[in-house]
C-alpha cells in the first residue's frame, strides 16, 4: 500500500492495537462465529446477499462484507427498515441486532454502510474497567463509546468504510482484500491484565498483547502506597489517569504528577511512585 500511495499510507508498518476500558466501555470487534453469521444471513431480507459458495466460509465472509459495504444508501436504509421489523425471535442467539441497528442509524444515519457490518457480522462487546482487548493488523473494529488508554503500534496507515463520511471513505475492494478474519468471537479478543515483575513493590499488572512493539503497565496505589519500577532498557510514555502523587526519576529530580500529567521516559530511567490520597497510572513501553 506504501509502494501504490505513499502520500496516503505514510509508512510501511503495520497497526495491530489494544484499548483498555477506563470507564464502562462498549465496542465491536472482529467477526462473529461463522456459524452465528450464516444463521442471521439466513433471514428473508439478507439471503440474496450471501455468495453462492458451497460452504460459508472466510471466504464468503470477505465476500458477504464488501457486499455490505458496496451497497447503495437507499439500499442500505431499507434493508435496517426490513430487519427492525422483524419478529426477535426470528434472531435466535443474536436478538440485539434490532436494538444495535436501531442506535447505530441515529448515531451514523439510516443510509451508513458500516451499520449493517457491525451489528450483522461483528462482535459487540461491553468492557468493565481495567479490562482489555486486542486488534490484530488489519482487524476490524469500532469503538462505541466510552473511555479507554489505547495504543498502537508505530503506523498511521488506516483503512474507514463505515461510520464516516461518505467522501471520507477508502476503497471497499481494498478493505475487503486487507481483512483478517482472527478473532472469530469475543473471548478470543480479550486481553488479559497480569501481575507485573517490573513492579519491584508489587503494584504493577501488565497488559501484554501477542505482538512485539509494546506492552502497558498500570500502577494502581491506595493512599501512602507507593511503587518502584526496575529499569527498562527501553522508552516509555505514562499517563495519570486518577489521583495525583510524586514521581522520583531517580537522579534526585521529584515530580508532581496528577490526573491529566503526562510524561516521556527515557529507557535507563529508574522511576519510583508514592501518593498520599491514592494514584492511577498507564506506561506503555516499547518492547523487541
Amino acid at each position: 500500500m506504501h509502494a501504490k500511495d505513499p502520500e496516503k499510507f505514510g509508512d510501511v508498518n503495520h497497526k495491530p492495537e489494544i484499548a483498555i476500558a477506563l470507564s464502562r466501555f462498549e465496542l465491536f470487534v472482529g467477526f462473529k462465529p461463522l456459524n452465528q453469521i450464516a444463521e442471521l444471513m439466513r433471514l428473508k431480507p439478507l439471503e440474496h446477499l450471501v455468495p453462492a459458495h458451497k460452504n460459508f466460509d472466510d471466504g464468503a465472509l470477505r465476500q458477504l462484507c464488501e457486499t455490505l459495504l458496496s451497497l447503495p444508501p437507499d439500499a442500505v436504509s431499507e434493508t435496517i427498515k426490513i430487519l427492525q421489523d422483524i419478529s426477535l425471535s426470528e434472531f435466535g442467539d443474536s436478538g440485539n441486532v434490532p436494538s444495535l441497528l436501531d442506535r447505530l442509524s441515529k448515531q451514523y444515519s439510516t443510509f451508513d454502510n458500516g451499520n449493517l457490518v457491525a451489528a450483522l457480522l461483528m462482535n459487540y462487546m461491553v468492557l468493565e474497567p481495567g479490562e482489555g482487548v486486542c486488534v490484530p493488523a488489519d482487524g476490524l473494529h469500532a469503538w462505541l463509546s466510552g473511555d479507554i488508554i489505547e495504543c498502537m503500534a508505530r503506523s498511521d496507515n488506516v483503512l474507514n468504510t463505515g461510520f464516516c463520511p461518505r467522501a471520507d471513505r477508502d476503497d471497499v475492494k481494498l478493505f475487503a482484500q486487507a481483512l483478517t478474519f482472527k478473532p472469530h468471537g469475543p473471548e478470543e479478543s480479550l486481553l488479559q491484565r497480569k501481575k507485573s515483575p517490573i513492579g519491584l513493590k508489587g503494584r504493577s499488572d501488565e497488559y501484554a498483547p501477542p505482538f512485539s512493539e509494546f506492552n502497558i503497565l498500570v500502577v494502581a496505589l491506595s493512599p501512602t502506597e507507593a511503587e518502584k519500577h526496575q529499569v527498562l532498557g527501553t522508552p516509555s510514555i505514562l499517563i495519570v489517569t486518577q489521583g495525583s502523587g510524586k514521581m522520583n526519576v531517580g537522579d534526585g529530580t521529584v515530580h508532581d504528577i496528577g490526573e491529566g500529567t503526562v510524561y516521556f521516559a527515557a529507557k535507563d530511567a529508574e522511576l519510583e511512585f508514592s501518593t498520599k490520597t491514592g494514584l492511577t497510572l498507564y506506561r506503555a513501553y516499547a518492547t523487541f
